[in-house]
């Protein structure tokens, strides 16, 4: 199951066949474009590696601009990276810093109201590296990591559906996104892999909010046919 966050083999197809490096279409919180790229450039391993990711793509001005390039420039790794608002606390208490301060410093940090003079020197005096202060400086809006560890355990077990009972989870969610779903267009796979392309093409400021939905489905209906699995007519 963990190795859908990485990878497509789990799922018995190709990279090309689905158009994803991962396995993470139709899990909550983890399957949209913006995260499947966090996926790639972050590689997680363990369940708190998905936690971090879930804090990352639920914050403002955490990941874009913040962690994303202090990952791809090798500064800081994935669990070194500020991710969650609790982070910020449990690092400086770690560090030496006053219980008091570190939350005082966290709750600043997480309402987007950076750093105080006083609370980079007293950072400084206890060597909190300097990119973390500047990171600190960027954020706008956290995610507590309750949040986050809910979430991931939640699509954890979605995912494991999908690996070990494949049938069971496209049923699932096919029937709950009914509202959304073209029979005819997706009841045969060539014309979902035509009209996929299609919208595909439009991505950008010319898609509605119904066709991204819309997308969002072919993608899976797609992933469903590579897998082996047909819709039948309706009787």
């Amino acid at each position: 199951t963990m190795s859908l966050f990485t990878s497509t083999k789990a799922l018995g197809v190709t990279p090309e066949e689905i158009g994803s490096q991962v396995g993470t279409f139709g899990i909550p919180e983890l399957g949209t474009r913006f995260v499947r790229q966090m996926l790639e450039e972050t590689k997680p391993a363990t369940f708190s590696d998905l936690v971090r990711i879930s804090g990352l793509s639920h914050g403002t001005d955490v990941w874009t601009n913040n962690a994303q390039e202090l990952i791809k420039n090798n500064i800081a790794t994935l669990r070194e990276a500020i991710c969650t608002r609790d982070d910020i606390m449990t690092f400086l208490i770690y560090k030496g810093l006053p219980s008091k301060n570190a939350f005082d410093i966290m709750e600043r940090v997480r309402k987007g109201k950076g750093l105080t003079d006083s609370d980079e020197e007293l950072m400084k005096k206890y060597n909190i590296p300097d990119w973390y202060i500047a990171s600190c400086n960027k954020i706008k809006y956290m995610f507590p990591k309750a949040h986050a560890v809910a979430y991931i355990t939640s699509a954890l077990r979605i995912a494991w559906y999908k690996v070990h009972k494949p049938l069971e989870f496209y049923l699932a969610y096919f029937t709950v996104r009914a509202d959304e779903f073209d029979a005819e267009i997706m009841c045969d796979a060539e014309t979902a892999k035509k009209k996929k392309r299609e919208l595909e093409g439009l991505q950008g400021t010319e898609l509605s909010p119904k066709d991204k939905n819309v997308l969002t489905i072919l993608e899976i209906v797609n992933e469903m046919y590579s897998r082996g699995i047909k819709f039948v007519p309706v009787d």
